[in-house]
């Protein structure tokens, strides 16, 4: 949720948010609204509470006749204390809904624009020449007994897939990889639960405008997260963190599910676009003026991890309509993938300044000891997706695959074989 700071002394922020957002900025106006109606519903309330509580003395100290109206005129006080709290809280309400309504408010920094109006910050790499006509992951990936899609979508459908032999051995070598970076890095590595209650997805944010690609549960009235992000972002819900000796940062190794909702027939070929992958995702609280840094900070570690596997690559500004309503500014980087002569996402690193932590009550204390807001940021180290940008980008004319040098200790191989 946004600041109601920020909105009390400046609407039109929250409205320009919106706009740049490509969103209805009417959603403000109507949380400005129910902020001045709670604030009102609340001040009634309360006069009329402390009038029964005053008239309370009054009615102890009379007699008689005059004690007889005062009660009286007590249970015509005492109803309208029960109608302005009935009032009030569903004020209360109408405010939570509107307050929750409102995306995060972007970052002044980031492009204005739709899926497509992303500014390049920089290229790293230059996209390999090959001498002879490339093979696409998929191809190289059954060839090497690698992926088994079509025994995927046997046994749970389109967008499945088994990992088999040296698949599943490069992807546990990938995230294996991925761990210990983050561990050398000060992260606290965390296999979290995928399963997380209604509470803990709405607090993040995903269950507004993408609650379609979220799977539920509805007999356990649960969801499948789609990123650890959801279940690290609860871990320290309604608690008040230490963030004395700085950020404290997780790094979250879980299986992720996407329903992948309205994507039909785009990316259906391969590993690209899936149900369930895998993926170890770094997560941090820090106090919102650090916020920035630590953003640039988590780009840093991805790019670290990229540079590892050996890929040419860009880091993009994602535009404001591309956002989510969870992240003020995010970051990615995107592989260079030979069959497609494109460039693909491989990470993804998001500042949701304040927002999360604010729905989900995560607090730290400030200099005087006062609980404050933390801001929240997670950004992606290894997925499953890597698997197609180190396939095809390091793929021989045999079929063979070789394995990138920082790789070769977590796999054991230098050369992946066709079988």
């Amino acid at each position: 949720m946004i600041d109601l700071k920020v909105l009390r002394e400046d609407p039109e922020i929250a409205r320009a948010s919106q706009r740049a957002r490509g969103e209805d900025p009417g959603v403000v106006d109507a949380l400005v609204a129910a902020d001045e109606r709670r604030r009102a519903a609340i001040s009634r309330a309360d006069g009329l509470r402390a009038e029964q509580k005053a008239f309370g003395k009054q009615v102890g100290r009379a007699k008689g006749e005059e004690r007889e109206a005062l009660i009286a005129r007590g249970k015509e006080l005492a109803a309208g204390v029960k109608a302005a709290e009935a009032e009030q809280a569903e004020a209360e309400g109408a405010f939570e809904a509107a307050h929750r309504a409102v995306p995060n408010l972007v970052d002044p920094g980031a492009p204005v624009g739709g899926e497509d109006d992303f500014a390049v910050l920089e290229h790293v790499g230059t996209p390999r020449e090959f001498d002879f006509e490339p093979a696409d992951h998929l191809d190289l990936g059954l060839r090497l007994g690698a992926i088994d899609m079509e025994r995927g979508a046997k046994v749970a459908g389109s967008r499945f897939y088994f990992l088999t032999g040296v698949g599943a051995q490069l992807q546990l070598a990938l995230l294996n990889m991925a761990a210990a970076q983050a561990t050398a890095a000060g992260f606290q590595l965390v296999v979290p639960p995928v399963l997380v209650r209604p509470e803990i997805m709405a607090g993040t944010g995903f269950l507004g405008a993408h609650a379609a690609e979220v799977y539920r549960l509805e007999a356990d009235d649960l969801y499948l997260v789609g990123t650890s992000e959801v279940a690290l972002a609860g871990y320290h819900a309604d608690e008040i963190v230490d963030l004395g000796a700085g950020p404290k940062r997780y790094a979250g190794w879980s299986t992720c599910f996407r329903r992948e909702a309205g994507s039909y027939g785009k990316d259906t070929r391969g590993i690209i676009r899936v149900h369930q992958f895998d993926k170890i995702e770094m997560f941090s609280y820090c106090r919102p003026e650090d916020a920035a840094a630590e953003h640039q900070r988590l780009l840093g570690w991805e790019k670290e991890m990229l540079a590892k596997i050996e890929v040419p690559y860009r880091v993009i500004d994602t535009a404001t309509g591309d956002l989510g309503s969870s992240a003020a500014r995010k970051f990615d980087c995107e592989a260079w993938v030979p069959t497609q002569q494109a460039y693909r996402e491989l990470t993804s690193t998001s500042n949701c300044t304040t927002f999360q932590a604010r729905r989900l009550s995560v607090r730290y204390r400030d200099e005087n000891g006062k609980p404050q807001t933390a801001a929240t940021l997670n950004g992606t180290l290894a997925t499953t997706r890597w698997i197609v940008a180190i396939l095809e980008n390091h793929q021989n004319a045999d079929g063979s695959v070789t394995v990138p040098q920082a790789l070769r200790p977590f796999l054991g191989l230098d050369v992946l074989k066709p079988v």
